[in-house]
């Protein structure tokens, strides 16, 4: 990816194929990308014991909080590189490990999150990274500084981009679900169903009483129904990881994942 500016759509997808480990960190020491290890609790229990650890710690220090539907990734990734301005639908938490980034948090309302953007989100109908970003943003934002062993939680679905310093990074994400955050979520995709159906514009976003059950029951029959069209993303990868390449990349003819 590009790490002089903030253009998302220079990010790319590649393949680790026929790398070992050292080689692939090499990669990612001198290069411009990073490693995404997606729900590694699933392949090794000592993951899975740090998750459970993590939620069980939650639940004893928050009154009444109960998650599930908790998930893990790693991320492995190159000095300088970022993560550009998106809002993630669950519950998030962020864990640095190694190195150091800056993490820039956002309002979860317009301008910075319209509401009808976090709709087509929750849809399946836009990338989390589709959310319009204007440098100007950053005057409000909440700057936080990471470094390892320090974590970071912010409200739902806030906007946030991340942009590593001089080093290489490790760190971890976790994401959960609670009652509330799953009736937040269906509100929004009821709202978005509304929106797109009947051009309405301003609508209420429920947490209680008739408006959010009207709404729970209105997201199950729209998926019962198959009407959900869920965007299908596009797994096209156009270069291997090189450690011997500039930036840690050859560039291959583009092919679809799994082929």
């Amino acid at each position: 990816m590009d790490v002089t500016s903030h253009h998302p759509s220079t990010r790319r997808q590649g393949t680790l194929e026929g790398l070992s480990g050292a080689d692939a960190l090499d990669a990612v020491r001198t290069g411009q990308i990073w490693i995404l290890l997606q729900q590694p609790h699933l392949l090794d229990n000592r993951y899975a014991e740090v998750l459970r650890a993590i939620y069980a710690e939650l639940a004893l220090r928050i009154e009444g909080f109960k998650s599930f539907n908790r998930r893990m990734s790693i991320l492995i990734s190159s000095p300088r590189v970022q993560v550009y301005y998106h809002a993630d639908v669950p519950g998030q938490t962020l864990w640095q490990v190694r190195g150091a980034k800056r993490v820039y948090v956002y309002l979860n309302t317009p301008p910075f999150l319209p509401q009808a953007a976090l709709e087509k989100i929750v849809l399946g109908e836009a990338h989390e990274m589709a959310l319009n970003y204007e440098p100007w943003f950053d005057a409000r934002a909440e700057v936080i500084d990471l470094e390892p062993g320090r974590m970071l939680h912010w409200p739902l679905n806030c906007p946030h981009r991340i942009v590593n310093q001089d080093c290489l990074n490790v760190s971890f994400t976790t994401g959960h679900m609670t009652r509330e955050l799953r009736n937040a979520d269906a509100v929004n995709y009821a709202n978005g169903v509304l929106r797109r159906a009947l051009g309405l514009e301003r609508l209420p976003r429920p947490e209680s009483g008739l408006g959010l059950y009207a709404r729970l029951g209105l997201v199950a029959a729209h998926k019962y129904s198959g009407a959900r069209a869920r965007r299908k993303t596009a797994r096209s990868i156009d270069f291997r990881v090189d450690p011997q390449a500039p930036q840690g990349v050859r560039t291959v003819p583009a092919f679809a994942l799994g082929t």
